[in-house]
């Protein structure tokens, strides 16, 4: 048994579009082709693949299997086709980083201008959002590194330590907690707290912080970005934890940031690379760069502070 990405492409399109036409008009090719193509993997496969109508077609379980494989196989193939195109570039190329929005306004900008400086034909791209889909882009090739907080091993993929991002009290300024020289997560239990959403590198680390001092808030306002959170911050709607990089996207914001104890907690940062995919020649000099930057202890925001390779 032995299918060509081409027919698996053609078959993949034909299934997912429900009709011979429309998938010719997706691939621009004509519809009898498409017809030939599905027919030889049929008689190879000596089973059905596709019960056709005369207005449309659709799976039969068989087929059904066979584009869940394809569907595999060929995003297993644009990922790899992606890295290999990205390594070919080289030192005239892009480096594409994928990260959170805190690292990308608190640390890239100065390792991308260091960068520019001996690197001027090289372009960077700043992928911002959440640690999930970070990991994704670098899943399927479309970024050279990821700089997220990981919740744990990634299969396939490489981490390396890089961050160490303490988590603040943050309050109103006119708050009577803003008084204080340092809040616990009682405090901030006992007032309105303002959390993440679920799929930010920050929730977990709350959830957690509040279940080992063994207290829940009482009241919760959910936001889904840290500028929303300064904003509600400045309406005096309630408190908040947030890590120290975090503080750029808040500038804005009429707050103050405590030391924040009983816990103390904090996320680590971690750069992570594709564990099978070599990286192209601009990507490692972009990554000798920051991991040289964190050998020269290079400034960084208060609260923040770089982490060594494990020994």
């Amino acid at each position: 048994m032995d299918l060509t990405l081409r027919e698996l492409s053609v078959f993949a399109t034909v299934a997912r579009h429900g009709s011979f036409t429309a998938a010719a008009d997706t691939l621009h090719v004509a519809q009898s082709s498409l017809s030939r193509t599905v027919m030889t993997m049929e008689r190879n496969l000596r089973v059905r693949l596709l019960e056709r109508t005369t207005r449309n077609v659709r799976c039969t379980p068989e087929g059904a299997e066979l584009l869940a494989v394809a569907e595999r196989l060929l995003a297993a193939h644009r990922a790899e086709m992606n890295g290999l195109e990205r390594f070919l570039r080289g030192t005239r190329g892009t480096v594409v980083v994928a990260t959170l929005p805190s690292v990308a306004a608190a640390l890239l900008p100065a390792v991308i201008a260091r960068f520019r400086a001996s690197a001027p034909a090289i372009d960077v791209h700043v992928l911002d959002g959440m640690a999930g889909s970070a990991i994704e882009r670098l899943r399927a090739g479309e970024c050279d590194m990821a700089l997220v907080a990981a919740r744990g091993p990634q299969e396939g993929l490489r981490a390396r330590p890089l961050l160490r991002d303490r988590f603040l009290a943050v309050v109103p300024s006119g708050h009577p907690l803003a008084r204080r020289p340092e809040l616990t997560w009682a405090d901030l239990a006992s007032e309105p707290f303002i959390v993440t959403g679920g799929d930010s590198s920050v929730r977990p680390v709350t959830d957690t912080a509040f279940q080992s001092a063994g207290i829940r808030p009482e009241r919760t306002i959910e936001a889904g970005n840290i500028s929303t959170v300064g904003g509600l911050l400045s309406a005096g709607l309630g408190v908040a934890a947030l890590p120290a990089l975090s503080r750029i996207l808040m500038s804005f914001a009429d707050h103050v940031c405590l030391p924040l104890g009983a816990p103390a907690v904090e996320r680590r940062v971690d750069v992570i690379v594709h564990g099978e995919r070599r990286m192209g020649r601009a990507a490692e000099a972009f990554l000798d760069l920051l991991l040289r930057m964190r050998a020269e202890d290079h400034p960084l925001p208060e609260g923040v502070a770089w982490v060594a390779d494990p020994a």
